[in-house]
C-alpha cells in the first residue's frame, strides 16, 4: 500500500496555497508521517508547472530517504521520453544507495506535454522516443556494459554506467494509462506494470491486466507485479472526506480542464466516481472496501493512492495519510487475506 501525491502545490490549513519552497518541505514531512504510520511506498510524480513545482523529485526522495527508515520511495512517474535514460538510471541508483536499497522508479511518457519543449524535444516524436528510451534503461538495469544505438539518442559503446546497486536491479514499473501497446512494451522488457486510473470504472482496465498476463506467458516471461494508481480522499466518514474534496475537485479540474480541453466537472460527477469509478473517498472502511475490491478485480499486489488534490488543507492531508495508514491498510490486507 502505497501514497502519491498529486504534485500540486500544498495548501495551509486554511486552504490558501503555501510557496513552491514550503510544498517540497510539506512532502518531507507527509513521507516521515507515512513511514511512521506503516505504509510501504511514498511516490512523487514529475512536473514542471507553477501549479505543479516538482520538476526534481529524485532530490526529495533522497530527503526523504535520510528521514525514514523503512518506506520504500520512488517516482509516481519519471518522463523517461524528455530525459536521459543513463541520467535517470544513476540518480535512482544513487537514490538507491543512500535508501539502502528502498528506491524505485516508475517510467511514463506523462500526460502532461510540457516538458518536451522544456528540454528540447519535438513532440512528432512522442511514441518513438519512449521507445528507445524504454530499451535503453532496460538494457541499464542489466548492470552490464552497455552497446546501444537509437535513432534519437547517440550511440553507446561498451558504457559501464556506474554507480552499480547493491541487492539486485533497482525495481522498475511501467505506467500505463490505456495503451495496449504499453502493455505489451511491459511485457516483452519484463518488467511491472503500473496502471494509471484517474476516472472511470476499474473494470474497464481489467483486459489490460489479462493482456499483460497474456503476453508474459506467450514471450515466457516470469509473471511481474500489476499495481494500481488512483485519486483518494480519507477522513473519518464518508460525509467529511467528500465535504473536504468536493470544491477542490470542482476548482482543480475545471482550470486543467480549461488548459487540456475538457468539460467542466460537476458536484455529481466526484459522487458519481465515488460510487462507481476510480475515485477512493470516504471512510477508512468505506476506502478500504472498495480498495480490495479494486486490487481482485485487476489482480494488482499494490494500490498507490493518489493524495493531496490542491486546496485540501493541511491538516485534512495529514489525517487522510495517518488513516491510509493505520486503518485503511490494515483493513485492506485483511479483506485480500494477507
Amino acid at each position: 500500500m502505497g501514497l502519491d501525491t498529486f504534485g500540486d502545490v500544498l495548501s495551509d490549513n486554511d486552504g490558501k496555497p503555501v510557496s513552491h519552497a514550503e510544498t517540497i518541505r510539506g512532502l518531507v514531512e507527509h513521507a516521515v508521517l507515512a513511514d511512521k504510520v506503516g505504509l510501504d511506498f511514498f511516490g512523487i510524480g514529475e512536473h514542471h508547472t507553477f501549479d505543479m513545482p516538482l520538476s526534481a523529485p529524485d532530490l526529495v526522495m533522497a530527503a526523504i530517504a535520510a528521514s525514514t527508515s523503512r518506506i520504500r520511495v520512488g517516482s509516481a512517474v519519471t518522463v523517461l521520453s524528455s530525459d536521459d535514460p543513463v541520467r535517470v538510471y544513476q540518480r535512482y541508483a544513487t537514490l538507491h544507495a543512500l535508501s539502502r536499497g528502498r528506491a524505485e522508479v516508475i517510467l511514463g511518457r506523462g500526460s502532461s506535454t510540457e516538458s518536451f519543449p522544456l528540454f528540447g524535444y519535438d513532440l512528432a516524436d512522442y511514441e518513438e522516443l519512449f521507445e528507445e528510451k524504454v530499451d535503453l534503461f532496460a538494457r541499464l538495469l542489466e548492470e552490464k556494459p552497455v552497446t546501444w544505438s537509437g535513432r534519437l539518442r547517440p550511440a553507446l559503446v561498451d558504457a559501464d554506467v556506474v554507480p552499480h546497486t547493491e541487492g539486485g536491479p533497482i525495481p522498475t514499473w511501467i505506467g500505463v494509462g490505456g495503451s495496449p501497446k504499453s502493455v505489451i512494451r511491459t511485457a516483452t522488457y519484463n518488467l511491472s506494470l503500473m496502471l494509471a486510473i484517474i476516472g472511470g470504472p476499474i473494470e474497464r482496465f481489467k483486459p489490460f491486466a489479462d493482456l499483460f498476463r497474456e503476453a508474459e506467458r506467450r514471450l515466457d516471461k516470469p509473471a511481474k507485479s500489476i499495481g494500481i494508481h488512483s485519486p483518494g480522499h480519507i477522513a473519518d466518514t464518508d460525509e467529511e472526506a467528500y465535504a473536504q474534496l468536493v470544491p477542490h475537485y470542482l476548482e482543480v479540474l475545471t482550470r486543467v480542464g480549461r488548459q487540456r480541453g475538457w468539460r467542466a466537472p460537476t458536484a455529481d460527477q466526484l459522487r458519481h466516481e465515488i460510487a462507481t469509478g476510480a475515485w477512493h473517498v470516504g471512510s477508512p472502511e468505506t476506502v478500504a472496501r472498495k480498495i480490495a475490491a479494486s486490487m481482485k478485480t485487476l489482480g494488482a499486489v499494490r494500490f498507490d493512492l493518489k493524495y493531496g488534490l490542491a486546496g485540501v488543507p493541511h491538516d485534512a492531508v495529514m489525517r487522510n495519510i495517518e488513516l491510509y495508514g493505520t486503518k485503511v491498510a490494515p483493513m485492506v490486507r485483511e479483506l485480500l487475506g494477507e
